[in-house]
């Protein structure tokens, strides 16, 4: 397997999300997912990037190769310097959408992923950290 090393994507276009969705695909084939974890890691890097688009207008994505413990995984980084969220519990619950959209986002995120992190402070961003364990 070919060294990989992470990867940023500025996010501020509707192409952007779909080019980060391909750089995680990839990544995550060349670090021996299956092929419905690879779509899993499509689906939440998708999710991720879509909220910065919408909530915050630019961000990046940073898609990283990690090794703990002999176990690999892909960490994907989400970060943007929008307004903020005012209440992330609110945000995690099923069905919450300030959007008009499902509200199945970021508890889909959460529940796809083995480690979740999220951190926000009004009118200074947000950055969503997780992480996926090769099985």
């Amino acid at each position: 397997m070919a060294e990989l090393y992470p990867e940023t994507i500025k996010i501020d276009s509707v192409a952007d999300i779909v080019a980060a969705r391909q750089v995680g695909r990839n990544m995550s084939r060349q670090l021996g997912f299956g092929t419905i974890m690879q779509s899993r890691m499509a689906t939440t890097i998708s999710e991720l990037a879509r909220n910065i688009f919408l909530y915050a207008g630019k961000g990046t994505i940073t898609i990283t190769p990690i090794e703990r413990e002999g176990a690999i995984g892909l960490q994907i980084t989400a970060l943007d310097a929008g307004p903020g969220i005012a209440d992330i519990r609110k945000v995690l619950e099923d069905g919450y959408s300030t959007s008009g959209a499902l509200g199945a986002g970021l508890p889909g995120v959460r529940r796809m992923m083995d480690e979740f992190d999220i951190q926000s402070a009004l009118g200074e961003g947000t950055k969503v950290i997780v992480v996926k364990w090769r099985s």
